[in-house]
């Protein structure tokens, strides 16, 4: 499992320690990187040197720019300085700074300031930032005054750039240790009790320098900025930093997100007095969704993480040696193999910390008839207050709950549902709630929804991506007497209907079907999407909106939905046919009709045993597992005695064949 929370990192090792190499990979995923070259020419007749410069030069992608400040030790502060909040830059190496620094030809030189100057840039960076220095700490002090001084002048800057990066890590031998942690690694309060099973290789959440510290609650932390897949090299030790993408920047904006609630199990009933803040007080209000430019740039074609290809598959080959007593878990084995995946482990464990974040926008026009006005509103203040049915099973699971409210959509039959800026802000919202999870330590999203219209718009938006005929992906209308109306339904069929008609010659692209079809709360909703993946947390779809944005997001970043799961298709549809589209099976058919939402909370206890089964049961014995109906023992005696030989041979008689492990002779 790899963590993030750092955007400035320093990468100390010796001598041919693979230091380079894991750099690069921290940024191999960016789309673009500029390479920072320190290190001077050297002697022209120095051949060994330059076939090193020049194996560095061969591993750098074509799409990598290099900059040289070889010429100039002030350059590289000046460089850094510079770059923006989309920039990645590698600076490789502050040994090769150093000698520029005590060249002679830079002399006299205040040294000390220009490390300072150094220092202070690192510090101040927007950009993704990854410098890589040789450790002179672990080395023999130096006979001659010339090694003494670059050992000395080298060695202060890397305390200098440690101090002002938000992590550091060594390599020895290949294997990366981590020296200054990223703020994920340090302990926080967790909104639930930690899980014994926890991993214990990497938090399940990161936290940037600087950021607030979140309420026990799981309030609002400070944001981050756009993550990307990246492994790292085989053989590292801990979890490596994952390379942010470039056009993620630092973070999206200083605006604060909705507050985090953790409902009580037992919530007070309608109309008793509130208590304190953080004891079931769900009645602070919701911030609405800030439409403001930021520096997170979300574009087509975006290269994400994918889970992993070996572990999902090894998990459910391992399901078939459990010590149980019938056939398995059914389709239950496909929870196993994505929580695998996901989580990167071929014995996944239950998700601990779980939020649910409930969507609510309306949309305007025929596409929400039939709809009782104001009753969607009443709906996000019945779930703030800690009742409803989403709250009360959030509370059952566990869950913390955040209230989101996007922006209200214009009918679509007329014009467009949002315009463009309303799109990029709603994307860049969304990828911001799945930062704030991720920071917080979530290892599983929950997406509802409970906005006027948005099934009618889900069908517009699935009949603009597969071709879908609106009738057949628009479910009926049922009104608050629990009656349907099939009036209403052919109100929105034909919203639908008029909205294609209008765009049919607009452009097929991710944002423009968000602004003419989606909607604030799909285009929130696919955010969401893209920043679950962007920070490997996997997330559980339920209803027209979460299903619509993942066939948005495709063209986005076409790895969102391998990191999605669907337990139930609710009897919708549009969802059934989202699901074939995307290639989520569905794994139950409860046919709840609870809300958006709510059919997945209600499936969760259900995925959670799942894996309790698969990570707790033992190897069925005849496998070679321990048989736990054997009398209690020494572990290192065995459950019989052979007899002893009467003479020479053997020393194993009475047997044709092997006894195997664990398991008594006949």
């Amino acid at each position: 499992m790899s963590v993030d929370g750092w955007h400035t990192l320093l990468v100390l090792g010796g001598i041919r320690s693979g230091k380079s190499e894991f750099a690069e990979s921290l940024v191999a995923d960016a789309p673009m990187v500029r390479y920072v070259a320190t290190a001077p020419a050297g002697d022209p007749d120095d051949t060994e040197w330059a076939t090193r410069l020049a194996a560095h030069r061969a591993r750098r992608p074509g799409s990598w720019t290099t900059e040289e400040t070889a010429t100039d030790p002030g350059r590289l502060a000046e460089v850094i300085t510079a770059a923006g909040p989309n920039d990645t830059l590698l600076v490789d190496d502050l040994g090769g700074w150093v000698t520029v620094l005590l060249d002679p030809a830079h002399q006299p030189a205040d040294d000390t300031a220009t490390v300072a100057e150094l220092a202070a840039a690192v510090r101040a960076s927007e950009a993704r930032l990854v410098l890589v220095s040789p450790e002179v700490g672990l080395s023999l002090v130096p006979t001659t005054p010339l090694g003494r001084a670059f050992t000395d002048a080298l060695g202060a800057t890397n305390r200098a750039v440690a101090d002002a990066c938000d992590a550091v890590a060594l390599v020895v031998a290949g294997q990366t240790a981590w020296l200054k942690p990223p703020a994920a690694s340090l302990p926080t309060v967790p909104a639930h009790p930690p899980a014994a099973h926890a991993p214990t290789d990497a938090p399940a959440g990161a936290r940037p320098a600087g950021a607030a510290t979140a309420a026990a609650t799981g309030g609002a932390g400070a944001a981050t900025g756009a993550t990307v897949g990246g492994g790292h090299p085989a053989g590292t030790v801990g979890a490596p930093p994952e390379p942010r993408h470039a056009a993620g920047g630092r973070g999206v904006d200083d605006v604060a997100l909705p507050e985090v609630f953790t409902p009580a199990a037992t919530p007070a009933p309608a109309g008793a007095p509130a208590g304190p803040a953080g004891a079931g007080d769900w009645a602070a209000p919701t911030m609405a969704l800030p439409m403001i430019a930021t520096g997170l740039v979300i574009q087509p074609g975006m290269e994400l993480p994918m889970p992993d290809d070996y572990t999902g598959p090894q998990a459910v080959d391992r399901l078939a040696t459990l010590d149980v007593p019938g056939a398995g878990l059914g389709v239950l084995e496909q929870v196993v193999g994505f929580a695998a995946a996901t989580q990167g482990s071929a014995n996944p464990r239950p998700w601990a910390s779980v939020r649910v974040l409930l969507l609510h926008g309306d949309h305007e026009g025929g596409a929400s008839a039939g709809a009782v006005a104001g009753e969607s509103a009443r709906r996000a203040r019945q779930a703030r207050a800690g009742r409803g049915a989403l709250a009360r099973l959030a509370a059952e699971n566990g869950a913390s709950l955040q209230v989101v409210e996007a922006p209200a959509s214009a009918p679509f039959e007329d014009g467009p549902a949002l315009t463009g800026e309303q799109v990029e802000a709603a994307l860049r919202y969304g990828w911001r709630l799945a930062e704030q999870a991720a920071d917080a330590g979530v290892q599983l999203l929950v997406l509802a929804a409970c906005g006027a219209g948005a099934e009618a718009a889900a069908a517009a938006v699935l009949a603009a991506t597969a071709g879908a005929e609106p009738p057949a992906v628009l479910g009926r209308v049922v009104n608050d007497q629990g009656e349907i109306d099939d009036n209403a339904w052919m109100v929105r069929c034909a919203a639908v209907r008029d909205a294609l008609h209008r765009t049919r010659r607009s452009p097929r692209e991710a944002k423009d079907i968000l602004a003419e079809l989606g909607g604030g709360d799909i285009a929130t909703a696919t955010g969401v999407l893209l920043g679950a993946t962007a920070r490997r947390v996997p997330v559980l779809l339920d209803g027209p909106v979460g299903t619509a944005a993942g066939m948005v997001s495709r063209d986005l970043a076409g790895q969102a939905r391998h990191w999605c799961l669907l337990p139930d298709h609710g009897g919708r549809p549009g969802v059934r046919l989202a699901a074939d589209v995307l290639g989520l099976t569905p794994l139950l058919d409860l046919r709840l009709d609870l809300g958006e939402g709510a059919t997945a909370l209600a499936a969760l206890p259900l995925l959670r045993s799942a894996l309790t089964l698969a990570a707790s049961l033992p190897v069925h014995p005849s496998l070679g597992g321990a048989d736990s109906e054997a009398p209690a023992g020494p572990a290192d005696e065995p459950d019989f005695a052979e007899p002893e030989p009467a003479g020479p041979g053997p020393t194993t008689v009475g047997y044709d064949q092997p006894v195997s492990p664990g398991r008594r002779a006949d």
